[in-house]
C-alpha cells in the first residue's frame, strides 16, 4: 500500500519503535497515537500527532481509536517479559489488545494491519533462521504470546479480508530506550564507573539493528510486499555480544570497568542466548540494513549516553 494520505493510527506510539514510526509517519499522513502510557512516555509522541490515552484491552477504548476513517493499523503496544513479572497477565492482554483491535477493524472495515512481532517466536533455531523456519518453538512468555498474535493474523488474513505486514524483530536500539541492554549499561556505569555487572556469562550475541533503519525498513515492506499475510525477519547480518556491548559503552563513556557476571548462559528466563535472523527475504524485496550490529550498537550508545548523562547530572 502507499504510505501517502492515509489515516494511520499507531498503538504503542509513545514507545521506542513506535514513536519514532509516528514520526515518519506524520510527514506524508495523517497520525494518531494511542498508547496507555504504561512503558511509553507522552513527551515521546511527535509534536502535530494527536494522541488518545487509550487501553487496548478496554473494547471501549479500542472503539473509540479504531473507527471508521482509520485505513491502516500500526500494532506496536505491548508487554514484555524483560519488563513485566506477571506472565499470565501478559499473555493474555498482549493476546487481547491484538484482538480487539482485528474485531473492531473487522466491524468498520478497516482492511490494512501492520504487526510487530518478535524473533522469540523462533525460540533456540538454528541460524541464521528464515522466515519459513519450522516448528516455532518459544522458550518465553513474550515469545508465546507473540505466536498466538501471529495465528489471528493469520486467521483475519485468510478468512476476513485483512491485508497483514508482521516484522519478527531483533533487538531494536536507539535513542530513549529504557530497560534494554545498552541503557542499562550506562545507567550503571554513570553510578559506579570501576565496575560493570553483566547478567548471564557475556557471551550472549544477537543482531542489533537502530530504531531508524527498523522503521524504514517497516515502511518498505508495506510499500512494497501485498501477499494476504506478509512477514518479514528484520535485522543484520552480524551480531554482537553482550561482552562487546560493554566493551562499545565503556569506550563511549571513557571508562575502563571491571566486568562481573551473573552467572549462567543466559541473562533471564526465557532469553534466547544466540540469535541471528535471515534477512535474505527483505533484501529480495528491496532493503537491506546500513549499518552492522556494532555499528548500530555505537550509535545508540552514543545518543543515550547524552540523554542519561543529562538525567544523571540533574
Amino acid at each position: 500500500m502507499e504510505l501517502t494520505d492515509q489515516r494511520v493510527l499507531v498503538t504503542g506510539g509513545a514507545g521506542l519503535i513506535g514513536s519514532h514510526l509516528a514520526e515518519r509517519l506524520s510527514a506524508d499522513n495523517d497520525v494518531v497515537v494511542a498508547d496507555d502510557l504504561s512503558k511509553g512516555t507522552r513527551d515521546r509522541v511527535p509534536d502535530g500527532v494527536e494522541f488518545a490515552e487509550a487501553d487496548l484491552t478496554d473494547p471501549a477504548d479500542v472503539e473509540a481509536v479504531v473507527t471508521p476513517d482509520v485505513d491502516v493499523v500500526f500494532h506496536l503496544a505491548a508487554y514484555t517479559d524483560t519488563n513485566y513479572d506477571r506472565p499470565r497477565q501478559l499473555f493474555e492482554e498482549n493476546s487481547e489488545m491484538t484482538y480487539n483491535l482485528l474485531e473492531r477493524m473487522d466491524d468498520v472495515g478497516v482492511e490494512d494491519f501492520v504487526f510487530t512481532s518478535s524473533s522469540t517466536v523462533y525460540g533456540e533455531a538454528p541460524r541464521p533462521t528464515p522466515e519459513d523456519y519450522a516448528p516455532l518453538e518459544p522458550i518465553s512468555i513474550y515469545g508465546a504470546s507473540k505466536l498466538t498474535d501471529e495465528a489471528l493474523l493469520s486467521t483475519y488474513a485468510h478468512s476476513y479480508g485483512m491485508t497483514v505486514w508482521c516484522f519478527r524483530f531483533a533487538n531494536i536500539v536507539g535513542p530513549k530506550q529504557r530497560g534494554n541492554v545498552i541503557p542499562d549499561f550506562i545507567e550503571k556505569l554513570l553510578d559506579d564507573p570501576e565496575t560493570l555487572e553483566i547478567l548471564g556469562d557475556g557471551r550472549q550475541e544477537k543482531s542489533y539493528l537502530h530504531v531508524t533503519e527498523c522503521v524504514d525498513a517497516i515502511c518498505h515492506v508495506v510499500e512494497h510486499a501485498d501477499e494476504p499475510l506478509n512477514t518479514y525477519n528484520l535485522g543484520t547480518r552480524t551480531t554482537t555480544s553482550v561482552n562487546r556491548i560493554a566493551d562499545i559503552v565503556a569506550d563511549e563513556l571513557g571508562l575502563d570497568p571491571e566486568y562481573t557476571y551473573t552467572g549462567g548462559d543466559r541473562g533471564w528466563t526465557g532469553d534466547v542466548p544466540k540469535m541471528r535472523l535471515s534477512i535474505e527475504k527483505l533484501a529480495a524485496l528491496g532493503w537491506e540494513p546500513t549499518q552492522s550490529s556494532d555499528e548500530a550498537v555505537r550509535r545508540a550508545t552514543a545518543e543515550l549516553a547524552a540523554e542519561l548523562r543529562a538525567a544523571h547530572d540533574e
